[in-house]
């Protein structure tokens, strides 16, 4: 499930490019996201946690960082692992692109996850508004965390969010979901054009 989120922060490009350059800073904004370990160049060990509800998922898997070009600066990091207690798995790719507007910058994120076993029962729809908000939470997270580093401040202890977050994660889902199905039957009914 593909989706697309842009911020803008203000500071310049290559600040903000050594911000992603930082790959556990970086995971580090995804709710319930923890790097344990560099296994090798550019790929580490770690664990997301994922409590929605009365379903709590411990995955356990690889990040690594897929492809960078310092000149176009865009990053694209790719993750996978599998449920601890084998109840399926996910994988996602984050694509992050940076243009320059001067002296602050857009960031446009991409964030495409793929979900199986226990959490994927939910459907479509679910998993697609469990990434817009999870997305939009990892992009408030990296305001917060570059703020702080332009301010002399330690990233690490700023923005974080909490595996618990995948609470009001799944409640921010949860209304979206019912938002789209009250438009679709209370929206005003449009007639069909005429044909002649």
């Amino acid at each position: 499930m593909l989706i697309n989120h842009s911020f803008q922060v203000d500071q310049p490009i290559d600040q903000v490019w050594s911000f992603f350059d930082d790959v556990p800073l970086v995971a580090a904004c995804v709710p319930g996201a923890d790097l344990t370990k560099e296994i090798g160049d550019d790929q580490y060990e770690g664990d997301v946690t994922i409590s929605a509800g009365p379903v709590k998922l411990e995955f356990s898997g690889e990040l690594k960082i897929k492809s960078r070009d310092n000149t176009k600066k865009v990053i694209v990091l790719e993750g996978a692992g599998a449920d601890k207690k084998g109840r399926g798995a996910a994988s996602v790719v984050l694509d992050a692109s940076l243009n320059s507007l001067g002296g602050s910058t857009r960031v446009d994120l991409a964030i495409d996850l793929t979900i199986s076993g226990a959490a994927a029962q939910y459907g479509r729809g679910l998993v697609a508004d469990f990434t817009e908000v999870l997305i939009d939470q990892t992009a408030d997270s990296m305001k917060t965390r570059m703020t702080a580093i332009a301010q002399g401040r330690d990233p690490m202890a700023v923005g974080a969010p909490q595996a618990a977050s995948g609470i009001s994660i799944a409640f921010s889902a949860f209304t979206l979901a019912v938002k789209r199905v009250f438009a679709r039957f209370f929206l005003p009914y449009q007639p069909a054009p005429s044909r002649s």
